[in-house]
């Protein structure tokens, strides 16, 4: 099943955590391009957690912005106690958690819209040069259901289910960010996985 596997390089890919917390320090000294070398590195993993979790690519920019916005306001905040990712998702994550708090009250969010904004960010499924267009049709149509079956997750199991098996985060990753212990991160993840290969159970 494609969720049970990481299709995201681990987020050291992008930089390396040493690194990391040498950028955070500039940017605590006031160094804005500091800041900007941050941005560069995580804007699309950002972009893809807050699309994922939200499934409304002008929503997600518009969060992606804020917790990046929210990072710079707060920088002085951060301790080295984590690593700079990790904090950066837990800024995005409270962010969509109290975007889809205030959706909910007003009655407009709809986890199972926005096909048409899923067309091109969506969860990734390997695909050659040799995949012709019947092929790439049918895994496009594969990547749908997924997201759609994923809008039907309740939020603490989306949550640990993008930021682990879509997001490549390791386990203690995922507890930073939520800030649960990890034996909670675990017993979700099993349960998310296992809620999704019933609903995805044609597609196995």
């Amino acid at each position: 099943m494609v969720l049970e596997t990481s299709n995201t390089a681990n987020p050291e890919g992008s930089g390396n955590v040493s690194d990391d917390a040498l950028l955070a320090i500039r940017v605590q000294q006031g160094d804005k391009d500091a800041f900007g070398e941050l941005v560069a590195r995580y804007q699309d993993r950002l972009f893809n957690l807050t699309f994922r979790m939200t499934s409304d690519r002008a929503v997600a920019e518009e969060l992606a912005q804020e917790a990046f916005l929210k990072a710079l306001e707060k920088i002085h905040q951060f301790r080295h106690d984590s690593r700079f990712y990790t904090w950066l998702f837990r800024i995005a994550t409270n962010l969509v958690l109290s975007y889809r708090r205030r959706s909910a009250r007003v009655g407009f969010m709809s986890l199972t819209a926005g096909n048409e904004d899923r067309r091109d960010q969506s969860v990734e499924m390997p695909q050659s040069r040799e995949d012709g267009p019947v092929k790439r049709a049918i895994l496009n149509e594969q990547q749908k259901q997924v997201l759609d079956a994923m809008g039907t997750l309740a939020e603490d199991f989306r949550m640990v289910l993008v930021l682990r098996d879509m997001q490549g985060l390791d386990y203690l990753e995922v507890s930073e960010v939520l800030e649960v212990p990890v034996g909670t991160v675990k017993s979700r993840l099993y349960r998310a996985r296992a809620m999704m290969r019933e609903k995805l159970s044609g597609l196995m």
